[in-house]
């Protein structure tokens, strides 16, 4: 996107796109891991049991996709909005083909129990980020500690890997030229908690569910 210290984001609606996209050619993934089969006590028997995509390999996905020039030059750009579409994520994971238009970002947000990776295939992204963890549920309005914000900023081919609960947001502060990246989430988002932040006080402002973004 525990009951940890409080910590720091800033959220505003992401823009969504003037019109829908139509997707692109799906970025083929590698078939899901399994894991080493688990021996059941109670039946005595054997039994295959399926894992999802670890990070490193979500890393590896948005990497290559990136890396794709014909993927890359087939997602239509708006200069007024973001516009996305969907791609064929790792073992069932999701994944996205995101255009930014200068200027544009997410403003702060979680991806629940999700974990994740993005990489920057064109222009250049700046990611603020918190080194904390939210409480889960129960919070409206928080004050953050201090010394938990951090920032990079990733060019094209440069990317990262994060956890679940992972706070932040991610800007194209160019004013003048477009970023396109490449994201993947694992399990599939179940929601997105957006927030608001004016100082060391961060806010929740809403919770969005795959409806809202699909």
């Amino acid at each position: 996107m525990s009951s940890p210290s409080p910590a720091v984001p800033t959220a505003a609606s992401v823009p969504s796109p003037a019109a829908p996209v139509t997707a692109a050619a799906p970025v083929t993934a590698a078939a899901p891991t399994t894991a080493a089969p688990a021996v059941s006590a109670r039946v005595g028997s054997a039994r295959a049991v399926s894992v999802g995509p670890t990070v490193a390999e979500l890393l590896d996905f948005v990497r290559s996709a990136a890396e794709d020039e014909a993927l890359i030059a087939s997602l239509p750009l708006d200069p007024e909005g973001r516009t996305w579409v969907r791609l064929d994520g790792p073992g069932g994971s999701e994944a996205w083909l995101i255009g930014w238009p200068p200027g544009t970002g997410t403003g702060w947000h979680d991806h629940a129990d999700s974990v994740g990776a993005f990489t920057t295939a064109s222009g250049t992204l700046k990611e603020h980020s918190l080194a904390v963890r939210l409480p889960t549920d129960g919070w409206k309005t928080l004050e953050l500690n201090e010394g938990v914000d951090r920032s990079r900023e990733l060019a094209a081919g440069q990317g990262r890997a994060f956890g679940q609960n992972h706070v932040h947001e991610v800007l194209n502060e160019s004013d003048s030229v477009h970023a396109v990246s490449v994201h993947a989430y694992y399990p599939p988002l179940p929601r997105i908690r957006r927030f608001s932040r004016t100082g060391a006080v961060l806010r929740l402002e809403q919770t969005e569910s795959p409806e809202d973004w699909q």
